[in-house]
């Protein structure tokens, strides 16, 4: 069974016309119960993360700034979101919410998260809508139990995966992969194991092409037991935050091409939604929900 995380708290209250479009995180359940891809059944309520994970991850000073509403002005300004008690809680679940999926993909081959992908968020600080690094806590949980050896991070959001390629810059079993906007957020990139820069409009045929040709290769190299996929629609061409230009079926490929991958090399996969800011909200919710609809088809 596909077992994804979601919880309330996930839509979490913000400023009027705040650019971060938190009614996805309601919708997109919303959506694929009532086409049938997914069942109550296939939901789950994750649990907040302890401590002692989230330090195997985050600076012990970072964490206490969070823990205590501490950040400064400018380092709360850098996440995107005003800081409070019920956002660090919606960090935590969140995050939970992803380990708990990969155990589950380790079970079922994939699982998935309504939220997470926060990929921007660093050892010791948050920037771009991230505090906390959802994909990286995960890893080194797997990691440390010994429930995986060698670790690839995909990562399709528009934007660079910066925070993740910094956290395992110094750590051989997590390779980091990202296809990102070469012009876009953000300015000052870290460097990935493998960082492929695509040019504003770049469209369906040669963003696929690269994939198609470049994601084999590396995991015939790279050689994983595991794979994180973070799967942001912000590469759609109405983006709003983005500068490539995938129509919403070329997003879709995308997403198969990753799964088909993992599918036919038997690598479990735990997906976080990441980003997605295009002007029409049914076009976010439409993209995401084709991630699921391929799980579903694929997998189950």
């Amino acid at each position: 069974m596909l077992k994804i995380a979601w919880s309330k708290i996930y839509k979490h209250p913000l400023p009027e016309n705040h650019r971060f479009p938190m009614e996805k995180y309601e919708l997109l359940p919303q959506q694929l119960l009532l086409e049938g891809t997914v069942g109550n059944e296939n939901f789950f309520k994750p649990e907040p993360i302890s401590e002692s994970l989230i330090l195997s991850t985050h600076d012990v000073e970072y964490w206490q700034k969070l823990k205590t509403l501490s950040l400064s002005r400018k380092e709360e300004r850098k996440t995107g979101f005003p800081l409070s008690q019920q956002l660090v809680d919606r960090e935590l679940i969140i995050t939970g919410g992803t380990v708990r999926s990969a155990k589950f993909a380790l079970e079922h081959g994939a699982a998935m998260n309504i939220a997470g992908g926060t990929h921007h968020a660093y050892t010791n600080r948050g920037e771009g809508f991230c505090l906390l690094n959802d994909i990286a806590i995960s890893a080194n949980y797997l990691l440390g139990q010994n429930l995986a050896r060698q670790i690839l991070v995909v990562d399709l959001d528009v934007h660079q995966g910066n925070g993740t390629a910094q956290i395992f810059q110094n750590d051989d079993r997590v390779f980091t992969f990202s296809i990102h906007g070469e012009k876009n957020y953000p300015l000052k990139k870290e460097q990935s194991d493998l960082d492929i820069e695509l040019p504003d409009d770049t469209g369906d045929k040669a963003y696929l092409e690269i994939l198609r040709n470049k994601l084999p290769e590396l995991v015939e190299a790279v050689n994983p037991d595991f794979v994180f996929f973070q799967t942001g629609v912000d590469v759609l061409a109405d983006d709003k935050l983005g500068r490539l230009a995938l129509t919403i079926n070329g997003c879709k490929q995308r997403d198969e091409i990753v799964l088909e991958t993992c599918y036919q090399n038997n690598l479990p996969v735990c997906m976080s939604m990441g980003g997605g800011y295009s002007k029409q909200l049914s076009k976010i919710i439409e993209a995401h929900a084709n991630t699921y609809r391929l799980a579903q088809k694929i997998y189950f």
